[in-house]
C-alpha cells in the first residue's frame, strides 16, 4: 500500500477486512513518508511502514500487488517504480497528472516482466463500482443527454490538482463509458475560490454521436451532491451515487404535455416529475416510475475485489489503463478550455490573485 493519507487509509482498511475474511489476500506493508500517519498505520495494522518506495522494495517482501494512493503529482514516480518491480497496481484516479506520464505507465505495464507477460494496472475510478452504476450499465440503450452534478464541501485535501481532476473525473469516466463515442467539442468555465486551482467548474461536452453532456463540479459547496441523470429513447434515468439508488422513468408517448415539457428541459429532478405526474392524475399511461433493485456493496471493496480478481486470473481489469487515460485526456482538454475561457473573459488577474 503506497500512501496512508485520507484515502489510503480506506484501502488499508479494506485489504485488512479481506484478509480477516480469509479471501486470499494479506496486507503486508505500507509506504508513508509522513511520520505521524506512518506510526498510526503501523500501530493499527501491525505492519511495517516504510518512508519510501525504495525502502519497501529493498526489504524484499515478495509482494504481488499494491494500491497507489499518493498525491496525483506523485502517481507517475511511485507507480513506475512499483511497475518496474513487477507489481500489479491499482492506481487512484486520475491515472497520472499528465498524458505523457499515463502513456509511460501503460507502456511499462504492457511490456511486462518478472515472469508476467503483462502487468495489471487498474485506475481507481471508484464510481464504476458503485452498485447503482453496476445495476444500470447492462440496461443502457442509447443515452443522448447527460446532466452531472458533483458538489462537495471544502476540505484541504487533493489541492495539488483542480476540481476537474479531483472530482469531475469520476463523472467524465462514467459518461465516456456510457456514451461510447469520441469527443467532438468541449466548452468549459472554471474559477478558483479557496485554493490556487479551479474549485468550481461547469463543462459542456458534445460527442461525435450527437450526445451532449453537462458537468458541474464544486469543492466549495455547502452540501454534498453526487448525481447523474441521463435521457435515452423513451427513458429517463437518475443515479444517486451517494445513496446508491436508481430511478427510471419510462415514457410511452402519451405523457401529458406539461410533463413532456419538463422532461425536455433535461434539468428537472425526479421529485418535480413525480409532483407533475400526480397533478396530472398519476403516472397514467404516459409514464412509468420504477426503482430497480440495487445490490448492497461498498464501491471501494468491490473495486479492490475486482482488481484482485484481475491479478489472480490475469484478465483485463473492469477499468482499463487506457480507459483511465481517456478520462485524463478529456479532463486535460477541459482544463485547456477553461484557460481559453479565462483569457477571453479577462480573468487572468482573478486566477492569479484568487478571492
Amino acid at each position: 500500500m503506497a500512501g496512508a493519507g485520507a484515502f489510503g487509509r480506506n484501502h488499508l482498511r479494506v485489504y485488512r477486512e479481506l484478509e480477516t475474511a480469509s479471501l486470499g489476500v494479506a496486507l503486508v506493508a505500507a509506504v508513508e513518508p509522513d511520520a505521524a500517519r506512518a506510526a498510526d498505520a503501523a500501530a493499527k495494522y501491525g505492519i511495517p511502514v516504510f518512508a519510501s518506495v525504495d525502502e519497501l522494495l529493498s526489504a524484499d517482501l515478495k509482494l504481488d500487488a499494491a494500491s497507489v494512493a499518493v498525491p496525483t503529482v506523485q502517481h507517475h514516480a511511485v507507480a513506475s517504480a512499483l511497475l518496474d518491480a513487477g507489481l500489479d497496481l491499482l492506481v487512484e484516479k486520475p491515472l497520472a497528472a499528465k498524458l505523457a506520464e499515463a502513456d509511460d505507465l501503460i507502456e511499462r505495464a504492457e511490456k511486462g516482466g518478472h515472469g508476467k507477460d503483462k502487468i495489471i494496472i487498474q485506475p481507481g475510478h471508484l464510481e464504476r463500482f458503485n452498485p447503482a452504476v453496476l445495476a444500470v450499465e447492462p440496461k443502457l440503450r442509447r443515452p443522448m443527454f447527460f446532466e452531472s452534478h458533483r458538489l462537495s464541501v471544502f476540505t484541504p485535501r487533493a489541492l495539488d490538482v483542480d476540481v476537474v481532476l479531483d472530482l469531475m473525473i469520476h463523472d467524465l469516466d462514467i459518461v465516456l463509458t456510457f456514451a461510447r463515442s469520441a469527443v467532438r467539442e468541449v466548452r468549459a468555465v472554471g474559477l478558483p475560490i479557496l485554493s490556487p486551482n479551479v474549485d468550481i467548474a461547469n463543462v459542456r461536452v458534445e460527442f461525435e454521436s450527437g450526445c451532449v453532456a453537462n458537468f458541474t463540479a464544486s469543492r466549495v459547496s455547502t452540501e454534498q451532491v453526487r448525481k447523474l441523470r441521463f435521457f435515452e429513447p423513451r427513458q429517463y434515468v437518475s443515479i444517486d451515487y451517494a445513496r446508491r439508488e436508481l430511478l427510471v422513468i419510462g415514457v410511452d408517448g402519451k405523457v401529458p404535455p406539461e410533463i413532456a415539457a419538463a422532461i425536455a428541459t433535461g434539468k428537472v429532478d425526479p421529485a418535480t416529475l413525480a409532483k407533475l405526474a400526480a397533478a396530472a392524475g398519476g403516472p397514467g399511461p404516459g409514464l412509468s416510475f420504477s426503482k430497480p433493485n440495487v445490490p448492497e456493496g461498498e464501491p471501494l471493496r468491490l473495486e479492490i475485489e475486482s482488481f484482485l480478481d484481475a491479478v489472480r486470473t490475469r484478465r483485463e481489469p473492469r477499468v482499463t489503463a487506457r480507459q483511465g487515460r481517456a478520462a485524463l485526456a478529456l479532463a486535460l482538454e477541459i482544463e485547456t478550455a477553461m484557460e481559453t475561457h479565462a483569457e477571453r473573459a479577462g480573468l487572468k488577474d482573478f486566477f492569479r490573485a484568487g478571492l
